[in-house]
């Protein structure tokens, strides 16, 4: 017989975590088993993406009952963030823009993690600048004694004083009026969120959409909406996510698969419907020795009679990008992507303590550090592909060695030499994991 004790959650309520973990009170184990099973609840725990640490200790009691005992450190959960960023797809297109110093945006960002110690975040966005936004957004993923079944939802207001109104030489051009916005957006999205296991999720949503751009824009490229200034839909979408992977923010063994379908219906006469397919799968091997080999696959089809300039976008964003093409887009309506990395752990310093600060919550910082060689190929099936555009219907390759870090509260920062398909060479910052 089994007891499971809770210690170190004072803000997240202890059913939130009992629901995560496999093993209940009571419960008879097997103790050729016990090793592997603990770390793996111990894993669901930390995935929480609530807590520094989780640790797990077994004890067996002088009444023959076993004591099953988790740890948690847990973290800030409120982050008023200030804004300060640049209004382009990456660091290196921003560098491109002979307006660069004009296209930026400041405002406060503000986060509220394990809202009411439920696992739910508050995401509020005030945004001024060169893109004013005005956002809200909560996700609860999962409520009831059983957590599986959520909701979500959120609205956003936004506007730009510029928009890359069509792509030339494979290179994003904008149009920025003197005294107006070029466009406006807004948004407001709300669906269920299902929990099949603790690995395996369900999103649906339905969300409202009403786009508009000037008269110029449309001008300029009547491709844009379709040969028109405003256009309103309704977005359906299901996300099915399979989530195995042993961390979230570095992975290291493991598999992730996530696929979805979106339906797109306009309002406006004679717009067609669009459809979107997507699937992701990415596989994570230890090899020993400190060695780890990475291996990821995305494809995207979008199904429909004629395709916005607006909904043309394949490759080239932080979601989809062969590396080393940073500075381009490729637009298109299919499109396939191939990554692979291989990286040595140079060290790990587990826990940097900061001297003189007493919150657990803030003294110590993770450093993790890897070397990896990666390669990437990617292919955009793009019918009718507009004059001057060379990347459409072309392999894109790229090589590159790079630096990683993983630290504070999942954050991972890259820097990364890449040789792409073109001959070009240089290097690249990010802040995620690109597998």
């Amino acid at each position: 017989m089994s007891i499971v004790l809770l210690v170190g959650n004072r803000v997240t309520r202890e059913r939130i975590l009992r629901a995560e973990l496999d093993v209940r009170e009571g419960d008879t184990l097997d103790l050729a088993e016990l090793p592997a099973r603990l770390e793996a609840n111990r894993r669901r725990l930390f995935n929480l993406q609530l807590f520094h640490t989780v640790l797990v200790q077994a004890s067996c009691q002088g009444n023959g009952e076993l004591l099953l005992l988790f740890v948690v450190q847990e973290r800030l959960y409120t982050f008023p963030v200030p804004i300060f960023s640049i209004a382009d797809r990456n660091f290196r297109s921003w560098l491109d823009r002979p307006d660069r110093w004009r296209r930026l945006d400041y405002g406060l960002h503000l986060v509220r993690n394990n809202f009411r110690g439920r696992n739910e975040q508050l995401t509020a966005n005030l945004q001024l600048g060169f893109n004013p936004k005005y956002e809200v957004f909560y996700e609860a993923p999962g409520l009831g004694r059983t957590r599986r079944v959520g909701v979500g939802g959120g609205f956003s207001f936004s506007q730009s004083r510029s928009v890359d109104f069509r792509t030339f030489d494979d290179r994003l051009q904008a149009y920025r009026p003197a005294d107006a916005y070029a466009i406006q957006r807004l948004y407001a999205s709300g669906g269920l969120r299902l929990r099949h296991t603790v690995q395996f999720l369900t999103a649906l949503d339905a969300s409202y959409h009403r786009e508009q751009i000037l008269d110029s824009v449309n001008f300029d490229n009547a491709n844009y909406f379709l040969s028109r200034t405003a256009r309103e839909f309704l977005d359906f979408s299901l996300v099915s996510t399979l989530n195995q992977r042993n961390t979230f923010a570095y992975p290291l063994t493991g598999q992730y698969a996530q696929g979805l379908l979106a339906h797109r219906v306009f309002l406006n006469p004679d717009l067609p419907a669009l459809t979107t397919l997507r699937l992701v799968y990415n596989h994570y091997f230890s090899l020993g020795h400190r060695f780890y080999y990475a291996f990821g696959l995305k494809g995207q089809a979008r199904l429909t009679q004629a395709l916005a300039y607006a909904d043309a976008r394949a490759l080239g964003n932080d979601d989809a990008l062969v590396r080393g093409y940073d500075a381009y887009v490729v637009d298109g309506r299919h499109y396939g992507l191939v990554q692979q990395g291989l990286s040595y752990r140079l060290f790990n310093a587990s826990e940097i303590h900061l001297a003189g600060i007493k919150n657990s919550k803030i003294n110590t910082i993770p450093l993790v550090a890897y070397l990896n060689l990666f390669a990437d190929a990617g292919y955009v099936v793009a019918p009718g592909a507009p004059f001057g555009n060379q990347l459409p219907n072309h392999l894109l390759r790229s090589a590159g060695l790079g630096l990683h870090l993983v630290t504070y509260y999942d954050r991972v920062f890259t820097l990364e030499y890449t040789l792409n398909g073109l001959g070009q060479a240089g290097y690249f910052f990010r802040s995620a994991f690109p597998i």
